[in-house]
């Protein structure tokens, strides 16, 4: 039986003008791939109107401004009350909900062949696509720095104070990179009550590597099984600490693409840290970040404004697999660091500007232009040299910066340095400092909760940051503003780019939601347990011991775990690995698949593939130095 009609289709060309009619995915194909000069709607029907239409693609292709131009509904059985309609309506109707309300119009575009358009003319992809909604997952065990240091042997303030590190979480041997993503994903989904067959696409960064076959994605499909919803695309994708940020331009890419078939991406980064004795180990974490991407987001990505930066070193890598242990450059690895961000800077600024100049804006970019700037952070010391580094690229390359007023007070001494020529200069790095020290604690501090609680997540890390300032501030507080995002990984690639903060705070409003989701970041620390040095240095230990063993069962306590926490309950002798959940606190064990731990521990298990075919879906689809770490 062949799908309803939903649409009337006018559409002009040069010779000839159109009527048809269309079935939704026949209309949204259409109105992504058109190649015709204009395309409207002249009628739009309501699902209600026209039984066994999907609503999310209904959704998708009504409420995506710059591709449709509505200018009148169809009936409504409900007298235009129905969700649906209400969602379409949305705010644009100051009347009661009905048939009055109608008709509304959203907009029109104009199409032009790929690559014939400008950057800044509207083109055939939804409106602001980008982060509709975070979760973020760290272990429930950490290790404190001070007396990290003490058990070291070092100095105090080596690791507080000269890397900026507090506490450093870390995983026992019942977790690994699959149960990280799969307890992240699944606190992602349910905590935004979503359903399994909205999610379109699926894909993960991470650089730990357990298999050099299996990806993560696919061992997070587990969790997709119970909804028939196997139609999702999406892979792993590595480069150190860069893979994330790859996953996360391949998700928007998608939506914005030909390929996107209205439901959502969803992104994550996940990586465990770990570093063999010396300099290096106080830099360690672990953790996980899910990401869901797709149109009208309160976190848009600004288009055309990305500078990226990718070039061969070896300042970090890890060519034995069987080891978790990383080889790295220290030196190096910081000099990478900083030349990728002034590359990267330059390209953007660069970008920024020919984007103003086409607006007939003669406007200079500055830091200024952001309202706040997170960085990967291996340690935060970094991070705030990072944003000292891009007010000496201001100074450099203003023609003309006043040094008796205002940020660049004092600098004139600087004035013909080479950037270059800087990476290790301490009389440039205390100086530039000092005169962005407000900027810093404006723009860039309060993104670093995480990272000096948690340590660096690896791919994570920058997300993580991202999340850390928006559980510091208020909606309203980020409302309009632009967002600085540098991502960085070892080898090496690295991305600048911009968000753009939606202008609605209003509550119930999606950036209400995503801050209100993330606002007990700060509880969720704290409520980690404190572990000795000892303690943490015998779990390094078993680590190395145990990493890569078949027929292995962990030796970690399920009980010191946060509720539904996903953790590995064995590896078998040909190296497959088995999962279970531990139970949410308000959870019952319901399931007639549950199995026992040592500890006694009820626990929703995950069957194997192999027992359970899918079903298909029933409905569409120094010590500085030696810590920089990737």
């Amino acid at each position: 039986m062949s799908s309803p009609p939903v649409a009337l289709l006018h559409s002009s060309c040069s010779s000839k003008t159109e009527r048809e009619q269309l079935t939704v995915s026949d209309l949204f194909h259409r109105l992504l791939t058109d190649e015709r000069t204009h395309v409207a709607i002249d009628t739009l029907l309501c699902p209600t109107a026209a039984p066994g239409i999907n609503p999310s693609l209904w959704l998708a292709a009504s409420l995506t401004p710059d591709i449709v131009h509505v200018t009148r509904l169809a009936h409504c059985y409900v007298g235009g009350a129905c969700c649906e309609c209400r969602a379409l309506i949305g705010r644009r109707s100051t009347g009661p909900d009905s048939a009055a309300a109608l008709p509304v119009t959203i907009t029109s575009y104009t199409v032009r062949m790929p690559g014939s358009a400008s950057i800044s003319c509207l083109g055939p992809w939804p409106k602001d696509v980008g982060i509709i909604a975070m979760e973020l997952y760290f272990p429930s065990q950490f290790v404190d720095q001070a007396e990290l240091e003490q058990f070291d042997g070092v100095p105090a303030g080596k690791y507080t104070v000269g890397l900026g590190q507090a506490r450093m979480g870390f995983c026992s041997d019942c977790e690994d990179i699959n149960s990280l993503c799969l307890t992240v994903v699944q606190r992602l989904m349910e905590r935004n009550s979503l359903s399994y067959d909205s999610v379109g696409r699926l894909e993960v960064g991470t650089e730990t590597i357990i298999d050099k076959s299996k990806s993560v994605k696919t061992v997070i499909m587990q969790l997709f099984e119970d909804s028939g919803n196997t139609d999702v695309e999406g892979i792993d994708t590595t480069n150190a600490c860069y893979g994330g940020t790859a996953a996360l331009f391949n998700a928007v890419n998608w939506v914005e693409s030909s390929s996107w078939d209205g439901r959502y991406a969803l992104v994550v980064a996940g990586d465990i840290a770990v570093y063999a004795t010396g300099s290096a180990r106080p830099t360690g974490g672990a953790g996980a970040v899910a990401m869901l991407v797709g149109p009208n987001a309160p976190l848009a990505f600004e288009r055309g404004l990305r500078g990226t930066h990718m070039q061969h070193a070896y300042d970090f890598y890890k060519p034995d697999l069987m080891s978790e242990y990383p080889v790295v450059d220290g030196k190096l690895s910081i000099e990478c660091y900083l030349s990728a961000l002034d590359r990267c800077y330059s390209v953007f600024r660069n970008k920024i500007h020919a984007q103003w100049q086409r607006e007939s804006s003669e406007k200079r970019f500055s830091l200024e232009d952001f309202g706040f700037l997170v960085f990967h952070s291996p340690y935060c010391k970094l991070v705030q040299k990072s944003l000292a580094r891009l007010m000496l690229n201001d100074f450099l390359s203003h023609p003309n910066p006043d040094t008796e007023t205002g940020p660049f007070t004092g600098l004139e001494a600087f004035r013909d340095v080479r950037p270059e020529d800087t990476y290790f200069d301490r009389d440039v790095e205390k100086a530039f400092m000092k005169a962005s020290a407000d900027l810093f604690e404006r723009k860039t501090k309060p993104s670093l909760l995480i990272s000096n609680q948690n340590g660096n997540m690896y791919t994570p890390s920058v997300y993580g940051c991202l999340a850390s300032l928006i559980a510091q501030r208020t909606a309203s507080q980020i409302a309009g503003q632009r967002i600085g995002v540098f991502s960085y990984g070892s080898g090496f690639a690295a991305t600048l780019y911009s968000l753009r903060v939606t202008q609605d705070h209003t509550p119930g409003s999606s950036l209400d939601k995503l801050v209100s989701s993330l606002s007990d970041l700060k509880l969720r620390l704290d409520s980690r347990s404190k572990v000795s040095p000892a303690v943490f240095s015998e779990n390094m230990k078993l680590r190395e011991e145990t990493h890569h063993l078949a027929s292995y069962i962990p030796r970690g306590s399920v009980d010191d775990l946060f509720p539904g926490t996903w953790y590995l309950t064995r590896v078998d002798e040909k190296h497959r690995r088995e999962y279970a959940r531990r139970p949410l606190d308000h959870d019952l064990p319901t399931e007639p698949e549950l199995i026992h731990t040592n500890s006694g521990t009820k626990t929703e298990h995950i069957p194997s593939p192999a027992k359970k075919m899918p079903r298909i879906p029933a409905t569409m689809p120094s010590s500085e130095a030696a810590a920089v770490s990737n």
